[in-house]
């Protein structure tokens, strides 16, 4: 089970059916809401002098409470200026300020935590969206803004009546919770008993890694353990696997203190930023957990994050979801389920394990391979429709022909997505840049063409192909 995308138990517990039907339940987890109804606004002004004090104006008259306003020279327009403001809705004049700003500007844009779902016409309002991330930092905004914090437990927990244990994970969520980005993750020093239940995973699960898993990760794994100390008397630090995945793909781990809701989750990726506890299972039960722990991520997810292809269709599915309406994250959220987590693919005329919850799980590993569940192509339009169990095995696993081939797969149906713009990962800013006009497409192009020059001189350097 994975944060974000694997459901809270309860969800489970609150339903009080025990009905099979009733046991089919959706991963995704909305975003928690916000009382204040904060905002962020993107809007132009015709540049000249008293811009600024005239936006100052309106939000004053209004008493809405700035958090922060900036401004910088308009990309659409050599004669604009662009203003970004984040406020809340505290006094309640929010709307009112919104209606004399629009009047006023040449382009506007709402950006809110508080989403719904698009018309029914799939079109999208242009100057509403649903926020998100930026830049890498603005992770930070929402990484505390979790579903249930690490020492929550559920009464069916098997730490549940262990006072040592909720302690232990309150210790270390509350690492997660005061983490920063740019800031090295804090080292934990794990207890015996903790290492011993990640012995009992890790001893288990590596049986089975050569025959199960994909080769991909059969190939990265002997790396981990070179260079993250992967090996059943010590629990890697979080640190040294962001470090080693940084040089690899550029991926990096974020320590989270519980779960995050889809779309917050899925934003992440979009950086190729993955969330990750720090806390492990109770060692009563070593072979079963009702939510994400540090084996999971270590042995699940960790080792494809380091193989190119992967992490790029990692992050594929995490730009799709940056201003999408609430049912596309859901929609999403579910390819994830089927892929990330549960995903299967073929290899030389043998179906292999590629997703985190088979990979971290000794029973679902061995099951997965027989004949005992329904195995479909992977297709994002289809997939993402698909109900699913989360108390149990999977009756159905989607199969992928290659990481390359699905990566393609979900650029397409990202294509569906009802968003008025497009987004781009900018690696060297560690930004998402948002290519909404013809500025913006010229100067991606002369980026292109730049890459495609650098093509060019590598061919006739080796003599073509």
């Amino acid at each position: 089970m994975d944060n974000g995308i694997s459901p809270a138990k309860k969800q489970k517990v609150a339903n009080g059916s025990n009905n099979d039907a009733d046991k089919i339940k959706s991963g995704y987890l909305k975003t928690q809401k916000d009382p204040e109804n904060s905002v962020s606004l993107l809007f132009s002004l015709p540049e000249k002098v008293g811009a600024l004090a005239q936006v100052l104006k309106i939000f004053e008259s209004h008493q809405v409470n700035l958090h922060h306003i900036e401004s910088r020279p308009s990309k659409q327009s050599s004669t604009e200026f662009e203003f970004f403001v984040s406020c809340d809705n505290k006094t309640g004049g929010l709307q009112e300020a919104l209606d004399a700003l629009k009047k006023i500007a040449k382009s506007f844009r709402l950006l809110s935590r508080k989403t719904g779902e698009s018309p029914a016409d799939g079109t999208v309002k242009t100057d509403e969206v649903p926020w998100f991330p930026k830049k890498i930092c603005e992770l930070d905004r929402f990484a505390n803004q979790i579903l249930s914090y690490g020492n929550e437990l559920e009464s069916d927990h098997p730490g549940f009546t262990d006072a040592v244990y909720r302690a232990r994970r309150k210790e270390l969520a509350d690492i997660a919770f005061f983490y920063k980005h740019g800031q090295e993750i804090p080292r934990v020093k794990y207890t015996e008993d903790e290492i011993s239940t990640w012995r009992t995973i890790y001893n288990e699960l590596t049986k089975l890694y050569p025959t199960h898993a994909c080769k991909q990760f059969n190939h990265v794994f002997p790396l981990l353990q070179d260079n993250c100390g992967y090996n059943p008397d010590n629990i890697p630090q979080l640190e040294d696997v962001s470090r080693f995945l940084q040089d690899c793909t550029g991926f990096r781990i974020r320590p989270v203190a519980g779960l995050l809701s889809s779309r917050d989750f899925l934003s992440g990726l979009a950086f190729r930023t993955f969330h990750s506890t720090q806390y492990i299972r109770h060692s009563s039960r070593p072979m079963y957990t009702p939510e994400p722990d540090v084996c999971h991520e270590l042995l699940g997810h960790v080792p494809l994050f380091a193989d190119p292809a992967f992490a790029q269709f990692s992050q594929e599915i995490g730009l799709a979801s940056l201003g999408a309406p609430d049912e596309y994250i859901k929609k999403l959220a579910t390819c994830y389920w089927f892929t990330v987590e549960f995903g299967m693919c073929k290899q030389e005329n043998d179906l292999k394990a590629y997703g985190a919850g088979l990979l971290s799980s000794f029973g679902e590993l061995q099951y997965c391979l027989t004949d005992a569940s329904e195995k479909k192509t992977f297709d994002p339009a289809v997939t993402c429709d698909q109900e699913y169990p989360i108390t149990s095995f999977q009756p159905i696993y989607f199969v992928a022909d290659s990481f390359e081939k699905a990566k393609e797969k979900m650029r397409e149906y990202a294509k569906t997505i009802p968003r008025p713009f497009s987004v781009r990962y900018n690696p060297y800013t560690q930004s998402v840049e948002v290519i909404e006009n013809k500025n913006q497409i010229i100067n991606l192009t002369h980026a292109i063409k730049g890459d495609l020059t650098l093509l060019e001189d590598a061919l006739s350097k080796i003599g073509g192909i």
